[in-house]
């Protein structure tokens, strides 16, 4: 009987104990969500710089000429009259 009375308390805290740390809403993923929420911020502030740096871009080929041009040139091989491109070839 008096082993009993220890094996019914040491029991009930086992249970307890397994529960706050392997439950629903236990230790373990609560560890998880918070790992989950630091890498979601990090990708979100990564998005946010992103974001501003298009809108930049938006921004000077709205209105900066010169950078449309530079676009023009190395995007599209294209020249202005009256000039020469040379291309030489690369060494391998």
């Amino acid at each position: 009987m008096h082993k009993r009375m220890y094996l019914i308390p040491a029991g009930v805290i086992l249970f307890i104990l397994c529960f706050t740390i392997f439950g629903e809403q236990g230790l373990l993923k609560i560890s998880h969500l918070a790992r989950e929420k630091e890498a979601l911020q990090l990708r979100a502030a990564a998005l946010l710089l992103e974001n501003q740096q298009l809108k930049r871009e938006i921004e000077a080929l709205k209105s900066d000429r010169r950078y449309l041009e530079s676009l023009a040139r190395k995007d599209f091989g294209l020249v202005r009259k009256n000039e020469i491109i040379y291309q030489f070839p690369t060494k391998k």
